[in-house]
């Protein structure tokens, strides 16, 4: 068995791979660090053979490396490095791999290394790294002097991670102007090169479109993503975290581009296979979610198979029983995950409309109505916007169905349609297209008796929608109302062989009017990288060569090639 050397046999190798690092070429450094390793295996050559291959995603094997850099720094008595691996695997524990007790023992074992041998350049990581699974008030605590001990140490990465931490566990108290401020100075400076380790990218990207996901503030999210197309281009996708890949990808999803968030989603169902259950269970339930507004609801079904009790399905399992009418199953589930929350805790809200809809499922009206003022209540409180809007078209939903006399239905329709436009207004304002347009279902549910035009401008507003987006179960609840109104609905279909996909369809008219691929991005809230992804796969589709010949295909068709039908 080879014994950890101290110094490389050929140091030169070591030096070129850790360029290569430098450089975001994952592959070429990991075959450097494989050359260096068979000539002599030192601690330098593991530690930097583990972050080629985390950032290449095997996961288990980076660690592995780390721990065999961690006991060669050990053995030689490198404190230093040893504390730096024994954070570093810690890290990967907790951020892909879920396992909460390896992570705490790794990061106790770097407390007490740096403690018994006074190694304060790495205290502030240390307390970082115990912000991380903190509750948020003391997380913030840790966080804030993780950040001063780096700005006395003129250490940015570790400035720049822990002003993100103070973001995230601010909004995880509720605060969430103050918190963004936080994520937004972290993201602008760690994209601006200030740290220099392409982890701190990852690090503030993870928490950004945690929380991000958490307040319901996807455009936001997407903003940063658009912003990190450069650092994207470099060093790949900055959401290595298994949990913050599912993460984005349901920000994808909410924001309405459905192609790129199945393939971030099935990405993070892969990745994390090798992680504990609850990375896992987190990804599949992502993709459940997804299946299910597509309404695919077999397929939603089979993703959660077995898993309905564990934390992260609640919300979609709860949908799921709604859609089956076993409301009262919905309900106990809801029940018993809020009490696990409380309910100011911003996961709650989605669970707390759904709370309210069991209960109106029921026919327990009074009880769904005053849900609905609690959650309008406590997102003014927290000044939580997306509490609100749930709240308001709770409202409105149970304002619809409550029994009134004749003389008060009246009354009773524009309060309820008053709850829903507020409702509407709010997440059209958040930039949530799927929201809006269930919004919109529901008010031209509710017009359709009173006010038949203005019903089905809502209901066609909708189904363009549910369309664009491949969203079956509510296109067709959209279009039967619409029919019932004695209107054709204008709907999108496809002719001919290998059609565009209805995302494909937008890109391809918006290089009818000459965007660019930033433009495009920009107009539909998407990054870079996937309108790339759209362009090459128009012009694969439509037998083009270059992406000039799909501008002028587009300009000559007026960006219609025929597909739509009336």
């Amino acid at each position: 068995m080879r014994t950890i050397s101290t110094m490389s046999h050929r140091p030169e190798l070591v030096e070129a791979a850790h360029q290569a690092l430098a450089d975001g070429q994952w592959a070429q450094a990991r075959e450097g660090f494989t050359g260096a390793l068979a000539v002599a295996e030192t601690a330098e050559a593991l530690a930097g053979m583990a972050e080629a291959t985390w950032w290449l995603g095997d996961v288990p094997e980076a660690v592995e490396y780390a721990e065999r850099a961690y006991a060669g720094y050990h053995r030689r008595s490198d404190m230093a490095g040893a504390i730096e691996m024994a954070l570093w695997v810690a890290l990967r524990h907790h951020a892909n791999l879920g396992n909460a007790a390896a992570a705490a023992g790794w990061l106790a074992r770097a407390r007490t290394l740096a403690t018994e041998h006074r190694v304060e350049k790495l205290t502030g990581w240390v307390r970082l790294y115990e912000s991380m699974t903190a509750d948020p008030v003391t997380g913030e605590t840790l966080a804030r002097q993780a950040r001063d001990l780096a700005r006395e140490r003129g250490d940015s990465d570790l400035e720049l991670c822990a002003i993100s931490e103070i973001g995230a566990k601010l909004i995880s108290q509720g605060r969430l102007a103050e918190g963004m401020g936080f994520l937004d100075e972290a993201m602008a400076g760690a994209l601006a090169g200030e740290g220099g380790d392409p982890l701190t990218v990852v690090y503030t990207s993870c928490n950004t479109v945690r929380s991000c996901v958490s307040s319901a503030t996807f455009e936001r999210a997407m903003q940063w993503v658009r912003a990190a197309d450069r650092f994207t281009r470099r060093f790949g996708c900055p959401f290595l975290f298994a949990q913050c890949r599912t993460l984005y990808g349901a920000a994808l999803a909410a924001v309405g581009d459905w192609v790129q968030a199945e393939q971030e989603l099935q990405t993070a169902v892969r990745l994390s296979r090798d992680a504990l259950p609850a990375v896992h269970v987190g990804a599949l339930a992502a993709l459940a979610d997804l299946r299910l507004s597509q309404g695919r609801l077999e397929e939603a079904e089979r993703l959660l198979t077995g898993l309905q009790d564990e934390p992260a399905t609640v919300a979609v399992a709860a949908r799921v029983q709604l859609a089956r009418g076993r409301p009262a199953n919905a309900e106990a589930m809801l029940r018993r995950r809020l009490a696990e929350l409380g309910d100011d805790m911003l996961e709650a809200f989605p669970l707390r409309e759904l709370l309210g809809a069991a209960a109106l499922a029921q026919g327990r009206v009074d009880e769904a109505a005053d849900r609905g003022r609690a959650l309008v209540a406590a997102g003014e409180r927290l000044d939580c916007d997306i509490a609100v809007a749930r709240g308001h078209r709770l409202l409105g939903q149970t304002l619809a169905t409550a029994p009134a006399a004749d003389e008060a239905a009246g009354q009773a329709t524009d309060e309820a349609a008053d709850h829903l436009d507020r409702a509407l207004a709010v997440f059209a304002r958040l930039r949530l297209p799927l929201e809006a347009a269930r919004t919109r279902l529901h008010l031209g549910r509710l017009r359709a008796g009173t006010a038949p035009e203005v019903a089905a401008e809502d209901l066609q507003r909708a189904l363009d929608f549910f369309q664009a987006v491949n969203a079956a179960g509510d296109a067709d609840a959209a279009a039967a109302l619409l029919r019932q109104l004695g209107l054709r609905p204008a709907r999108t279909g496809t002719r001919g062989p290998d059609p565009l996909s209805p995302r494909e369809r937008e890109v391809f008219g918006l290089l009818g009017e000459g965007l660019s691929n930033p433009d495009i991005a920009e107009r539909l809230y998407i990054s870079h990288r996937t309108v790339e992804h759209h362009v090459a796969r128009v012009i694969e589709k439509l037998g083009l060569r270059t992406r000039g010949e799909a501008v002028a295909a587009a300009v000559r068709r007026g960006g219609d090639l025929g597909w739509n039908e009336s």
